[in-house]
């Protein structure tokens, strides 16, 4: 009988966070990218710090949220700019994780990464800066995620990992894209929340690259009331249950210093026609 990643992870009891990692090499898509509303909205600015916004005190329902993909959000003039309030302070830098077995050599630049597929639609707004707080412009921002069902797309390393050998997922690239910043060092990408698969908790990769360097490669994470609420009831994320890993059993989590973590923490808040607004101000070396 041949075993699915998740059914493998699962029977072992551990997951991608047990064991280290050797880093591995929609619309839209002619690159262009429409600029984030700059009205004040309903959200409060994200903290240098990393703090989560109160926005997710009250975490919403899964039935709450929008539902279908990208496709209905309805209402994006509306939405706020997450940053209006400036970087806070102080811009203290963001640690580094593992890069993974599921990044892909190819560089999709555009907005919306979600190629179609259903789930919660996520617009998700980054502000890159250095530590002095100054805006990082024309940084390249990569992201990979899950598809809402745990399953990574594209051509992998390791597919029997990252796909589970699924050639519909391979075949594709949703939710992996590339962004430049702007003058204010924000990119902007319109996706869908993550899926979960065994030994994880729900996260986005990224990679930012400075003057054709690498710059930090790391995770976003999500706060954990969210999560708990999507997979409880959203009607695209339900079915899959509850995730296996929290923050207190992620080990990929647990290896960023304790007081480094909230700094990868997503701020979320919902817009008017149900989709989320996630987003975070990363201070990165340059």
């Amino acid at each position: 009988m041949v075993l699915t990643r998740r059914q493998v992870l699962s029977r072992l009891g551990l997951g991608l966070a047990a064991v280290p990692l050797v880093a591995c090499g929609g619309s839209n898509s002619d690159g262009s990218t429409d600029d984030l509303p700059t009205d004040d909205g309903t959200i409060d600015a994200p903290t240098d710090d990393g703090a989560i916004d109160a926005a997710t005190a009250d975490a919403p329902a899964g039935t709450d949220w929008a539902s279908g993909g990208t496709i209905a959000m309805t209402d994006k003039d509306t939405y706020p700019d997450p940053f209006a309030g400036g970087a806070g302070a102080a811009c203290l830098l963001v640690a580094s994780t593992t890069e993974g077995p599921c990044n892909t050599p190819t560089d999709l630049v555009r907005r919306d990464i979600s190629e179609g597929l259903t789930g919660l639609p996520v617009r998700l707004a980054l502000k890159i800066v250095d530590t002095a707080c100054n805006p990082i412009a024309n940084a390249s921002v990569k992201i990979w995620s899950t598809r809402p069902d745990g399953v990574y797309t594209g051509e992998t390393p390791n597919q029997a990992f990252c796909s589970e050998n699924n050639q519909a997922a391979i075949a594709t690239d949703a939710m992996r894209g590339v962004q430049v910043t702007d003058a204010n060092g924000v990119v902007a990408f319109d996706t869908c929340y993550p899926g979960w698969y065994p030994g994880r908790a729900i996260h986005i990769h990224f990679l930012v690259t400075v003057g054709g360097a690498r710059t930090r490669i790391s995770q976003l994470f999500f706060p954990e009331d969210v999560t708990r609420g999507i997979f409880a009831s959203h009607p695209d994320y339900a079915a899959f249950g509850q995730p296996n890993t929290t923050f207190a059993n992620d080990g990929v989590f647990n290896g960023i210093p304790s007081n480094q973590r909230d700094r990868l923490i997503c701020n979320v808040a919902r817009m008017s026609d149900g989709a989320m607004l996630a987003s975070k101000v990363l201070a990165v070396s340059t």
